[in-house]
This record gives structure tokens, C-alpha cells and sequence, in this order.
């Protein structure tokens, strides 16, 4: 990614790891993994998310307090962010669908509710693992 030039050497550190991670990793699973690095401390890997999820690089799944790298560089901008969340295997695909955004939007306008974030987790099965 080009943004990791603008980042400072924790940020780049905590998002390499997102990129490079499997499944979706919690603060102190990221803080495990850089120690080495010379990252000592849970709020050190708390800044550096907090910047990168203000710079919309990485994505806070609520449901499993965890974090992933974006996978589209430009969601933020759509309004509307989506993960589906494997149960099984702990895939996490994420997506943004224009239908969705559409309606929940037109719901906010009719209750006045002004939105600031959309985020869905939908938790199910991938269908590597439904078809198991």
C-alpha cells in the first residue's frame, strides 16, 4: 500500500501484521506478535489502530473486538461497511453492496437519524465450510 510512507513506525508495524494476518487478531494478539519489534505496551498497538482506523486502513469487528486490515481501499467513501464472518474457520470477507446502503440511508432520511457509520457483521458459515 502506498498510505504506509504517511505512517508512523508503530502504525506501519500494526497494519503489516493486519495485512499479513489469517483471521481477524485482537490488540494484545497483535502486541504478542510485535514484541520483538520493540512494542512493549497494549496502548502503544491501541494508538496505532485508533490512527489507522481514522485513516480507514483497518476495520474494527465489534462482535469479536478484533481488528482487520481494509480489503477495499476506498470503502469508507461507500458509507456502508459489511463483513461476513465464517463461524467456522474465522474467514472474514469484507464487502460493501449499493441496495443495502440505498435503504438504510432512505430510512435515516425519513427518521431524520443522521448517520455517521455504517458497519454490518452477517455471522454465518463461508461455503468452503457449508459445503463441509
Amino acid at each position: 500500500m502506498s498510505a504506509h510512507s504517511d505512517l508512523t513506525r508503530n502504525q506501519s508495524l500494526v497494519l503489516d501484521r493486519l495485512e499479513k494476518a489469517e483471521a481477524p487478531m485482537s490488540a494484545y494478539a497483535i502486541l504478542d506478535q510485535l514484541r520483538d519489534d520493540g512494542l512493549r505496551a497494549p496502548l502503544q498497538v491501541y494508538r496505532a489502530l485508533d490512527k489507522l482506523l481514522d485513516m480507514g486502513l483497518a476495520h474494527r469487528l465489534e462482535s469479536m473486538n478484533a481488528f482487520v486490515a481494509c480489503a477495499q481501499p476506498h470503502c469508507h467513501d461507500s458509507g456502508l461497511i459489511a463483513f461476513a464472518i465464517c463461524e467456522k474457520c474465522g474467514q472474514v470477507s469484507e464487502f460493501s453492496d449499493d441496495v443495502v446502503r440505498e435503504r438504510l440511508n432512505g430510512w435515516a432520511d425519513r427518521e431524520g437519524f443522521v448517520v455517521k457509520r455504517t458497519t454490518m457483521e452477517i455471522r454465518g458459515e463461508c461455503k468452503v465450510c457449508a459445503a463441509a
